[in-house]
């Protein structure tokens, strides 16, 4: 089952990866965008013909996404504005998917939105590209800058050195860094996506299934990352409790 978001990665030549932007409610068609390709534009593609490339091992589902957007670390004002600015533009076409993914009707839409905001046309395109590109989420769209650290931040873990407060099981667990909390996020939206009622206890447990099955036990992360992370993060939480 695919989502949207997923990333799949293709080895035949040339090597490429593409992102899924949106499947319809038929679960027929999607759109696709072809990532670190500067003049990409969404394209649809049969869900079939993805599935039948992942099962012939023509491309692979990545279970970590390498190309999301990082949290940014303390921004200065002119990038948040800048990061403002983008968003308001991008998210203002949201509403017009799957409407957005088709020529002629993204021209008239960019143009309408270039317009309404004072900008280019070129500049709505390439915020666009940049966030289908990484991971459309709101982070997609900051400037491309590294500032870690700062206060009140995520701080990166370093090698062997446990960050929180230690466990009361005997483990001693895996540091929750980007490409954990790439799994936690994933995880979640898999389980939501299949279930009516969303239980994070069921999801974490679905989660050593699908992603650590075959993981050192003291390399698994815990029960309370999952859940730090999944609030964190803003996914959804549901209930402690569940099947």
């Amino acid at each position: 089952m695919f989502l949207p978001n997923d990333v799949l990665e293709y080895s035949a030549a040339p090597p490429h990866a593409i992102r899924i932007l949106w499947i319809d409610a038929g679960q027929s068609t999607a759109y696709v965008f072809e990532l670190r390709r500067t003049s990409a534009l969404p394209r649809p593609v049969a869900l079939a013909t993805l599935a039948a490339d992942v099962a012939a091992r023509r491309a692979r589902l990545l279970l970590i996404d390498p190309y999301a957007a990082k949290e940014p670390g303390a921004a200065a004002e002119k990038h948040r504005r800048l990061q403002a600015r983008a968003w308001s533009a991008v998210g203002s076409l949201l509403a017009h998917r799957p409407a957005l993914y088709r020529q002629p009707e993204r021209a008239t839409l960019v143009e309408a939105c270039a317009r309404e905001h004072g900008m280019s046309k070129a500049s709505i395109l390439r915020y666009l590209r940049r966030y289908w590109e990484r991971g459309q989420t709101p982070d997609a769209l900051w400037p491309d800058y590294v500032n870690s650290g700062a206060a009140g931040k995520v701080r990166m873990s370093s090698a062997g050195v446990k960050r929180g407060r230690p466990r009361k099981d005997a483990h001693t667990g895996a540091n929750a860094d980007d490409a954990m909390r790439a799994i936690f996020r994933a995880a979640a939206a898999r389980y939501a996506a299949t279930h009516d009622e969303f239980s994070r206890r069921a999801a974490y447990r679905q989660m050593l299934v699908d992603y650590f099955s075959a993981i050192a036990v003291g390399a698994v992360p815990s029960f309370g990352q999952f859940s730090y992370w999944l609030e964190r993060d803003g996914l959804p939480t549901g209930s402690h409790g569940g099947a």
